[in-house]
């Protein structure tokens, strides 16, 4: 296009250049720098002129927008800024294709005025991209509302300007405008610095409003649990704050500032991400250096594991310049998990080397031992789903020296054919601390040396594991059905050598066989008889009164079956014999008890009462 000769700037007002040429039409000079381009020939320079009004306009809207303040340069007039970009970008096509001839003088020369008025814009638009991006709550127009939407549809919806990442719709289509224009004009790398910069910056911010700090391994070792309980409370919290809120909110504000250029808008978030993952990660991976923790601080390491498990499922695993983000994140939850299988260990060494069983506890109820195990279990099995992955991924590497004990265990364990075996590292874990435990109390029931506290020991105990174990399915679903009904069978038989181990003597007294001599009662052996029940019953009441069964409903199964083979017993000799001594004036002496006295004494054993039981007439 020639160059009209009355050329001269149009002026807006008094303060203000124009913005174009006088007669200037920007459609037609866009068509003839699009038909310059196509037909670009070395030594043909008839379009060249065809670029100085398009480079005049452009230098001159940048002198207008270097008069505005930052982050407000774009905005006021939406046409005005379209065409700016679109001047700009033909711009760039006018650079990127003139470069490839560095021999012809016309095309250097057009080169050289487009240039430069070319590196001016990007200038101009680095400067406003820095200035959005590090004022977020500015917007170009005053008047205009943050929250409405905006008008092209590059925003699908406006959001409040005191929500995370606190753009207006508006800074956000600014920003894409900017981040596209630069992007294809060869400055990404400018651009992508600028962003990745600020919003880490930004990032920063929000994490300091979380008061989080990062912590090192020297703060880990000086303090106490205590304190280090509510560091892991709180980073817990900043971890589900950053996946749930910061994660989401800031892969769409990359996806909308980049929208264009998916590839850099997925590699600048993946930069995002894992430098503030690993800044966050610094913590868990302290937590695992050369400090023992002891079995009941597991529960917050899985709580630290689990959270770690919903960094890793993050969308952006899937993106392949994340390698690094799911690398670290990997190694922290390995090391995590690590520590959660070394302190349920610990669990096992603490049932085996309990040496508090010395003393026998009072009235053979259940021994701490049996409470604090399986408490532990019922709680440590409410995260059942995250024990099996953590045990199943640190057993997962054939050859180790954890796999081979793994190996050896199974195969101890489905040597019993009662028993199935275990179809994963944590359930056959559970299994032997079960036996663990089983072979405890079985060592400590030997402390006492009356045999049926022994057995009512053994009672408790058994009872206590078995309730505990039906109360959680996901035990109960480890353990199987057959352990239970084996567990059954034992406390039956303990019940029943119990009744045999305290009561045969007792119902040997008032048996009928051996009363009568030469087909006669005999008085002396019947007062014998009264008299041995009643010192032997008088025994067991002191001594069993004391005894202690918690459970309720077994301490009503050993009333019923004691009152249901001695009540009987009783009244049927009582009934029989008793005619011979009703004459006798000292009668009282030897029948002692009624039977319903033998019936409410009976429903007074295994109260742990240690005061005198004396008969009700």
């Amino acid at each position: 296009m020639e160059k009209d000769d009355s050329f001269k700037l149009e002026i807006v007002d008094e303060n203000e250049k124009a913005s174009k040429p006088a007669g200037f039409n920007l459609d037609q000079t866009l068509e003839e720098v699009d038909q310059f381009i196509q037909k670009l020939v070395p030594g043909e320079n008839k379009f060249v002129k065809c670029i100085d009004p398009l480079q005049e306009l452009v230098d001159s809207r940048i002198a207008l927008y270097e008069q505005k303040e930052p982050a407000a340069k774009f905005g006021l007039n939406i046409d005005e800024d379209n065409s700016f970009f679109e001047a700009v970008r033909r711009l760039s096509l006018i650079v990127n294709n003139l470069d490839e001839f560095p021999s012809d003088l016309a095309a250097i020369s057009c080169l050289n005025r487009a240039s430069s008025a070319h590196f001016r814009a990007m200038l101009l638009f680095e400067c406003e991209f820095r200035a959005l991006l590090d004022n977020p709550k500015r917007t170009g127009d005053p008047n205009v509302d943050p929250k409405s939407p905006n008008t092209d549809g590059s925003q699908g919806s406006s959001k409040p300007e005191d929500e995370f990442p606190y753009f207006s719709s508006q800074s956000i289509h600014v920003m894409n405008q900017i981040a596209t224009a630069m992007i294809f004009a060869g400055y990404e790398a400018e651009c992508c610095t600028v962003y990745g910069g600020l919003r880490l910056k930004s990032l920063d911010v929000e994490f300091s409003k979380q008061c989080y700090e990062n912590i090192n391994v020297d703060d880990v070792q000086k303090m106490s649990w205590e304190s280090l309980e509510g560091e892991i409370d709180n980073w817990i919290h900043i971890m589900k704050f950053y996946t749930t809120n910061l994660f989401s909110a800031e892969s769409n504000l990359c996806d909308s500032v980049f929208s264009e250029n998916r590839l850099t808008a997925q590699r600048l978030f993946c930069d995002l991400a894992t430098s503030l993952s690993i800044r966050l990660l610094n913590f868990p991976n302290a937590l695992v250096w050369p400090r023992r923790y002891s079995t009941e601080k597991l529960f917050k390491f899985l709580d630290i594991y689990e959270t770690l498990r919903d960094l890793a499922n993050l969308d952006i695993v899937n993106d392949s310049s994340a390698e690094e983000f799911m690398s670290e994140t990997s190694m922290a939850q390995c090391r995590i998990g690590g520590a959660v299988v070394s302190i349920f260990s610990q669990l096992e060494n603490s049932i085996k080397n309990d040496n508090a069983g010395r003393i026998p506890v009072a009235g053979g109820a259940v021994h701490p031992l049996t409470r604090y195990t399986m408490n532990y279990l019922k709680y440590a099995c409410e995260y059942k789903d995250t024990l099996e992955q953590v045990f199943q991924k640190q057993d997962k590497v054939q050859g180790s020296p954890r796999q081979k004990v793994v190996e050896q265990e199974s195969k101890d364990v489905t040597e019993d054919d009662d028993r199935c075996p275990p179809l994963s590292p944590f359930a056959l874990k559970l299994m032997m601390v079960m036996d663990l435990l089983d072979a405890n109390i079985e060592m400590k029931s030997k402390l006492y040396r009356n045999p049926a506290l022994r057995l009512v020991f053994l009672m408790n105990n058994g009872r206590y594991i078995l309730q505990k174990i039906k109360e959680s399915a996901e035990i109960y679903e480890m353990m199987g059905p057959s352990w239970s009904r084996k567990r059954t069978s034992e406390l039956r038989r303990y019940h029943k050598t119990y009744q045999r181990e305290t009561w045969s003597n007792v119902l040997q007294c008032i048996s009928h066989e051996g009363v009568q001599v030469n087909g006669k009662v005999s008085k002396p052996i019947l007062k014998e008889r009264f008299k041995n029940f009643n010192t032997i019953f008088d025994e067991i009441l002191k001594t069993q009164s004391s005894w202690i069964v918690s459970d309720g409903k077994l301490r009503s199964e050993l009333r019923v079956s004691i009152s249901s083979v001695v009540i009987p017993a009783y009244r049927s000799f009582l009934g029989r014999f008793k005619s011979y001594l009703d004459n006798n004036k000292q009668a009282g002496k030897y029948i002692k008890y009624q039977p319903e006295d033998i019936e409410e004494l009976i429903e007074q054993l295994f109260e742990g009462n240690t005061a005198s039981m004396a008969p009700r007439r």
